[in-house]
This record gives C-alpha cells, structure tokens and sequence, in this order.
C-alpha cells in the first residue's frame, strides 16, 4: 500500500500509529467483544476511554483545575454563536480582531447577539499579516476579545497575544491546537475542530474557564449553553464517540512523542524547511510576512495561475496531494500538521526544486 503525502488543511492526516492502533482495535476494543464505534456512551467501557482521553488532553496542555475541558459537537463554526450567546452576557458588547474568514465570520455572528466591534483588521493586505494592537484599542468594558490564532487559509499566527486586560480573552485554535504550548491561564476560553491535529471531523474541543459558564443569554438553546454540558460532563446528549477515541490515540502519540515541546521543535524544524527554500526560490514566494508566518499553514504561489495549476496537478501525480490554496486566495498551500513527517516536507521541496529548474 503506498500513502501519499496529504498536505489537506482539514480533515487533515492522522499520525500513522494512530490509525494502526484504531485499525487493530476497529473489530474489538480490549476485550469488550465490540468496536468502540459500537459502544453506549452510558457504558463503563466507553466512559474510561473518554476519562483517559480528557485527562491525557489536560496533562499534555497543562491546563489548570478551574478550567472545564468539553467535547461538543457543531464544528467550530458553532463556537461563533455559542461563545456570544454564553459570554456577551454583562455589557452585550464584544470586540474582534479580524485576521481571516473565521475571524470575520465570529465577528458577524456575535452582532447577532448584541454590539460587535472590529478593533483591528488585517483585510487590506488579503490577511497576510496579524495586525498589531496595543491596550488602549480595546473597550474595558466588552464583555470578552475573539481572536483566531492560527489562520489556516492565509497562512498567519499569533506570536504574541494582544493586552486585552481583565477583558476574558477568546481563541479559535483549531489549525494550531496541539502544535506548540500554550498558556492556558492567559484565556477565557479556547476553542478547536478536531480534524487538522487531532481526530476526524465531528467533535470540538472547549476549554472554558468555569467563572464563564453559568451566566447565558435566556434565548440560548439548551444545546447551545455550556452549563448543559459542563454539569453533565459531555454526555447531555449522545457525543461523537469514535472521534472522541481517536482524539484519545492522537493525546497518547503526542505524549509517546515527548509532549508538546517536542512536537513544537519538529514543527519548528518542519516549517523552516520549506519557508528557507520559498525565501530563496526563483519561482515560489511565500504570501505572508516573516514574522507572522504560521507553523502549519504555508501558502505560496508562482505570480501566474497556470502555473500554479500545472503545479498543482503535477505535484499530485508525483503523491503530494491537497496542495491546492483556498478558493478565495488561489495560489497553493501546504499544510504541514504535527502528522506530517519531515521526509513529506523534504520531498515536496525536492520536488519544488525540481518543478522550479523545469519551468523557471
């Protein structure tokens, strides 16, 4: 069998090791005579799975005592109503640092719920930067700051997290969840689909700080409150167990790895690797500016579309798949997840170098 190399931004590739282990286990978990996919979620069995799973989670991400660890369903995307919906509850007023499309669609969202504020945008220059912000551009008195952290399409970070005060501030980490250390204690929540560094699309990971929870708008649905799920531990409802499980496997592999500044140095390694040859390409530039360069997320392009679409094609012929930018930016983008190996990044710049000396 020969895997290719899936540059996907999400779903992304998993680590090898964890789909051998769900593979092995997909007919029957230890010896409950059933895959997990078969499981009650009211089970014992399935239960310590999912303790073990939030526990690994926790310790790998050092994330303190008064910080509740959820495992919901909607995608991130449903974050953008729910975090208003329960946190824009004193004031009815939030403000937004807009640095891409998710950035830009939580802002919309949150003027459904009350006064919504765009404190800086970086929309001028197509998000190829993070703006920079300072104390005095944030209302005191919002009730919290959203920020995207990692921006998947256009290929941005957050190195330095903007001084928002006592103002609770708010992240969407799902293309950077898990790729480095994060201080949880500096947030009010955080906030990740799973399927770039963790699991298969179907669960979100909350990380809320408890003060936060509690407090929700009377119009909030039931599903849609985070006391519902925090008072019944995830399991309100039925959640998305077998993604949960592989979320699990992924926690185990990264402490099997050595923990997150392990994964942050190959990540480091893995990035450098491709953005030296970009900053030294004849025919490949890179799209953002150096110091906001995302670990995971490299757009590129060649300045001309047929190229790019010859690049694109070629490239998957040779078994470097999913390399094709956003619709809304064009150009390519090689998403370079903790699962990627540094040999997938070594061979797609062999063969850049390659595409490069032929049509140059």
């Amino acid at each position: 069998m020969a895997r290719v190399y899936n540059f996907s931004a999400g779903p992304s590739m998993l680590p090898e090791d964890v789909l051998k282990t769900a593979a092995e286990e997909m007919m029957e978990y230890g010896a409950t005579g059933q895959s997990v996919m078969e499981m009650s979620h009211r089970s014992k069995e399935y239960q310590a799975i999912f303790d073990e799973a939030e526990a690994n989670l926790r310790e790998i991400m050092n994330i303190p005592d008064n910080y509740k660890v959820l495992f919901l369903q909607g995608g991130a995307s449903t974050q953008f109503a729910m975090i208003p919906l329960n946190l824009m509850n004193k004031n009815k007023k939030a403000d937004f640092i807009i640095t891409g499309q998710w950035a830009n669609k939580a802002y919309k969202e949150a003027g459904r719920y009350g006064e919504a504020r765009a404190v800086a945008s970086s929309a001028d220059k197509t998000y190829s930067y993070i703006p920079k912000t300072t104390a005095a551009d944030f209302d005191p008195d919002a009730d919290f700051v959203h920020i995207c952290m990692n921006n998947t399409i256009y290929g941005t970070k957050y190195n330095e997290l903007p001084d928002t005060g006592d103002v609770p501030l708010i992240a969407d980490i799902s293309s950077c969840i898990l790729s480095e250390p994060i201080d949880v204690k500096k947030f009010g929540v955080l906030y990740a689909g799973a399927q770039k560094n963790v699991a298969p699309a179907g669960v979100t990971i909350v990380i809320i700080r408890e003060d936060l929870i509690g407090n929700a708008m009377d119009i909030t649905p039931t599903m849609l409150n985070y006391a519902t799920h925090a008072e019944n531990g995830s399991m309100f409802n039925t959640p998305p167990c077998y993604t949960i499980y592989i979320a699990g496997l992924t926690f185990k592999w990264i402490k099997k790895m050595g923990g997150l500044e392990a994964i942050k140095a190959m990540n480091v390694k893995k990035a450098k690797i491709l953005y030296d040859f970009l900053d030294n390409s004849k025919l490949f530039k890179g799209t953002v500016v150096p110091e906001d360069r995302s670990l995971m997320n490299v757009p590129f392009v060649t300045g001309n579309d047929e190229l790019d679409a010859k690049f694109v094609a070629e490239s998957k012929k040779a078994g470097f798949v999913n390399l094709k930018g956003h619709r809304s930016v064009g150009g390519m983008r090689a998403s370079i997840y903790n699962a990627m190996p540094i040999e997938g990044v070594e061979k797609l710049v062999e063969f850049m170098k390659k595409f490069e000396e032929e049509n140059a």
